[in-house]
């Protein structure tokens, strides 16, 4: 009897912080303005050198930035709404560049399942302020 009360006491409590929790979860947007603070935009660029840029982090329905450091790369793609953070992204690239012509296809890492394609577009460097 003691364990069904504890047990009851603990859900109630899962379902009393879940609201708060989802209310406390950041939209794609509000992601990638935190990760610009303190960063100005430059001139977008059509190519980046992908030698220094290797790391990328996919930004729910919102963008793909690339690099890392002083400077990051954001391309908000033709098609955001297709970008979940949960995929990985397979680049075909022509080059030690990456392009906005090069193709970009999504898979879900877990099962290598396809999932999309993504259409970049200019790349937009953000440095930060000194």
């Amino acid at each position: 009897m003691r364990l069904i009360a504890t047990a009851a006491a603990l859900a109630a409590a899962a379902l009393a912080a879940g609201p708060s929790v989802a209310a406390e979860r950041l939209t794609g947007e509000a992601k990638l303005a935190k990760m610009l603070e303190g960063r100005v935009a430059g001139e977008p660029r059509s190519c980046i050198n992908t030698f220094t840029n290797r790391e990328s982090t996919v930004i729910d329905e919102t963008a793909v930035v690339y690099g890392r450091g002083r400077t990051i790369w954001v391309n908000r793609t033709a098609n955001p709404d297709d970008l979940n953070r949960w995929d990985a992204l397979l680049v075909r690239q022509h080059g030690p560049q990456l392009c906005r012509q090069d193709i970009v296809t999504t898979f879900d890492p877990s099962t290598g399942m396809y999932t999309g394609n993504v259409f970049l577009t200019d790349f937009v460097p953000y440095t930060r302020a000194d």
